[in-house]
């Protein structure tokens, strides 16, 4: 899966596209009963979001030129994985938010019950995806895909993230803690995103592996540290979700420990020690770069 010559704006249209194919193909129908639920898991699923991870995903088996196919299927799981968090992060019992991607969040558009419901299915989902059938990269390393996204998104990775977050509020956090939780509750996800892609190919070697995994982990810090910045300086149009938010919670972030100024600035450095795990692999690791460009400099 050679990387295509194209501008990026291109590829990630059409990567996205790709992928929204692949969820809507993947999601059960609404007329299927129980169809209010069914419902529910569409609704936060298809027709909005950066795509963000499911594009990592593809830069990362677009560099190890791994199947396309399986990668499609990988980027579809993490996207599922990801949709489930947000449906779960916008309950009452958590941010009790009411705007997620531009539109009602899913607790305010069906009830909490359903939303609660629709979290759980999309998890499900999401693993049922990654193991359904058989990779190119073989069983053992199919097991060890399936193994990582668990790790992830469990007590040791996004699930603890959210307690930890949960639990701070109100409190104030040092910046070593406040990056332990972070690099749980987004960072984890983003860094299985790229590592799943690149376990795709057939023989990724260790060493290309771990790099990729030390580029993925500042990455997914990076993002996190952007988003605390976007919290605090744009508005809830811009973003789709209620900006602020943070604030009013006294939630610690970013910005409230570091200000705005070095919290940029924080980023920029994460931006630039990603960049520099990639170094090794030159020219394959483009759209990875590209992708690196976009996180940190976006504006929303």
């Amino acid at each position: 899966m050679a990387s295509s010559p194209t501008d990026f704006s291109s590829w990630a249209q059409a990567r996205r596209e790709q992928v929204e194919r692949l969820l809507e193909a993947l999601l059960p129908d609404a007329a299927l009963p129980p169809s209010r639920l069914h419902e529910a898991m569409r609704y936060a699923v298809l027709g909005s979001g950066k795509r963000m991870r499911p594009l990592l995903a593809f830069a990362g088996g677009e560099l190890l030129q791994a199947p396309d196919d399986d990668v499609g299927r990988v980027a579809a799981a993490v996207e599922l994985v990801h949709a489930y968090s947000l449906v779960h992060d916008d309950l009452p019992c958590m941010d009790d938010d009411v705007l997620r991607r531009g539109k009602p969040t899913c607790h305010v558009a069906f009830d909490e019950a359903t939303a609660l419901l629709a979290g759980d299915a999309l998890q499900s989902l999401a693993f049922g995806v990654l193991a359904d059938a058989p990779m190119k990269a073989g069983a053992p390393s199919q097991c060890r895909m399936v193994k990582l996204l668990a790790g992830a998104i469990g007590s040791r990775g996004m699930a603890g993230g959210q307690a930890i977050d949960l639990s701070s509020s109100g409190r104030e956090l040092t910046l070593p803690e406040l990056e332990f939780m972070h690099i749980h509750k987004t960072g984890e996800l983003i860094r299985a995103a790229v590592v799943l892609g690149a376990q795709c190919a057939a023989q990724p070697a260790p060493n290309e592996l771990e790099r990729l995994d030390h580029f993925a982990k500042r990455i997914g810090l990076a993002f996190q540290v952007v988003d605390d910045v976007l919290d605090a300086q744009s508005d809830t149009a811009t973003l789709g979700k209620t900006a602020g938010k943070d604030a009013r919670q006294n939630k610690p972030t970013y910005v409230s420990l570091m200000g705005l100024a070095r919290a940029r600035a924080f980023a920029d450095e994460l931006r630039r020690e990603g960049l520099r795990a990639l170094e090794p692999f030159g020219d394959r690791a483009q759209r990875l770069r590209e992708l690196t460009d976009y996180i940190v400099l976006r504006d929303r």
